[in-house]
């Protein structure tokens, strides 16, 4: 009855990664009971302390592998036992793989049984480093070791203690830089494909047909991510209303990032669907109820429904702080705040009354998550922005004759200036604006007879057709 052969337990570690100084540990796997060299040999070749354990098969070889080993040297010619050659890993096999371990090409055929051992080998030890010992006359073997797995082949007659710790040491940094480079390789493609799905997560308006204006911008708060737990999304209902809304969830993992995707879809769903207000948030707090992680994740959110002639709308807030609104001639101020209701996820029925709010003829209408109020005015400093800090920059910023993007953009600049570097939070900002003078300069553009075109005749502001720009 075929010895089933142990698999030792492997850390995510490389074994390269785990001598200690300069010292290395070798394990010698062959059937020789005099064994081919010595560790004061390597030592003294090596100018450091070399340990060497030795194993005359694979059963006495699963035992001595452990994390400590830096190379193993396995005799090519070292019998399979019988029932091990190609055998699966059993239950009790570590669940840790090696990277690339599962695109390790296949023996060429006819040297699978040649090979036995050393696939043996790597699939028990795929963190370690192998050198391959074989005949003198038999290169190609010893080629076809490399191409499989193994980082280097020395020939037996050949062997000294010089050429050996010379070895020793060059399969051990190729190893590690195998390894590195393979998981270099895998975290860009993971990276590559996250940007791809969260870009695509990212709102594009749909304000086709709206007078109005429109500028964003995002910036996650964790590192190397597109997309935060903040959301906004901007509609025009085939009635000519404009809806627009933003919101934070608590909290800044990759869970609440693809709730605030969740509510942002929901929200465009049932705002095309006819619903609004209280209605509307209502039944977004039953979808976060549902798709929520735990029972303390709550989200704020601000609506804003502005009616087809541009100058009323109807402000409903959830815990959110109040837009900025702007008017011509004017300073920016914030929006009535008294009314709002909580957060979505906190009461199970709540109510969020919706107010009446006038625009006026000419606007610009700032929606923001608190990541933009909250940085700290200097460094070290525990004082932070908060609203009427946003005002005045805000009002100095409009003083300049900044507007749209590049109001936006000196905005989150200067929050960032003085918090002394990156903002912790996630931040959003959406910029809503009526120009009555742009409007009718396009209307007198589209009235004036030109070539018969198939284009329709009044196109979509630039503006709104622009999709959404974000922050580097």
């Amino acid at each position: 009855m075929p010895v089933p052969v142990p698999v030792p337990q492997q850390r995510d570690v490389p074994a390269a990664e785990t001598s200690h100084g300069g010292d290395l540990t070798v394990l010698v796997i062959e059937d020789d009971p005099a064994g081919s060299i010595t560790g004061p040999e390597l030592s003294a070749a090596a100018g450091t302390r070399v340990r060497i354990r030795t194993a005359r098969n694979l059963t006495e070889a699963g035992r001595l592998l452990t994390d400590d080993v830096d190379c193993i040297l396995l005799d090519l010619a070292l019998p399979v036992p019988a029932g091990s050659a190609g055998a699966a890993p059993t239950a009790s096999t570590s669940t840790t793989a090696a990277p690339g371990a599962e695109h390790r090409p296949e023996p060429a055929p006819g040297r699978a049984d040649e090979l036995a051992v050393l696939t043996h080998v790597l699939r028990i030890a795929p963190l370690h480093a192998v050198l391959v010992l074989t005949a003198q006359d038999d290169t190609e073997l010893a080629a076809e070791a490399v191409r499989v797995g193994a980082q280097d082949y020395l020939f037996r007659g050949e062997l000294d203690a010089r050429v050996l710790s010379r070895a020793i040491r060059y399969a051990v940094e190729r190893k590690r830089a195998d390894l590195a480079q393979h998981q270099l390789t895998e975290s860009g493609l993971r990276a590559q494909e996250n940007a791809r799905l969260e870009r695509g997560l990212l709102p594009t308006p749909l304000l086709e047909g709206s007078d109005l204006s429109f500028a964003a911008r995002y910036r996650p708060g964790r590192s190397r991510a597109l997309l935060g737990g903040d959301f906004y999304d901007t509609v025009r209902t085939p009635d000519g209303t404009v809806h627009a809304m933003i919101g934070d969830v608590c909290g800044h993992g990759p869970d609440e990032a693809a709730l605030g995707v969740e509510l942002r879809i929901a929200w465009r769903a049932l705002t095309l669907a006819g619903l609004c207000g209280d209605r509307l948030l209502s039944t977004l707090q039953q979808v976060l109820e549902h798709e929520r992680q735990s029972e303390e994740i709550f989200a704020t959110l601000c609506t804003v429904d502005i009616a087809p002639d541009g100058r009323r709308a109807g402000l409903c807030l959830a815990g959110h702080p109040a837009p900025l609104l702007a008017r011509h001639g004017r300073p920016a101020r914030l929006l009535p705040y008294e009314d709002g209701g909580p957060a979505l996820g906190l009461l199970p029925r709540a109510r969020w009354p919706r107010r009446q709010v006038e625009l006026g003829g000419e606007w610009s209408l700032m929606m923001y998550t608190d990541g933009l109020i909250e940085g700290r005015v200097g460094a070290g400093s525990s004082q932070r922005l908060g609203q009427d800090g946003m005002v005045a920059m805000v009002n100095s910023r409009l003083e300049q004759g900044l507007t749209g993007e590049d109001l936006l953009e000196a905005a989150v600049a200067e929050v960032r200036k003085l918090n002394g570097g990156e903002l912790t939070d996630d931040v959003a900002v959406l910029l809503l604006g009526r120009d009555p003078e742009r409007i009718r300069r396009r209307g007198r553009s589209a009235s004036r007879p030109g070539p018969v075109s198939t284009a329709p005749a009044a196109a979509p502001a630039a503006s709104a057709q622009r999709p959404p720009l974000y922050g580097p």
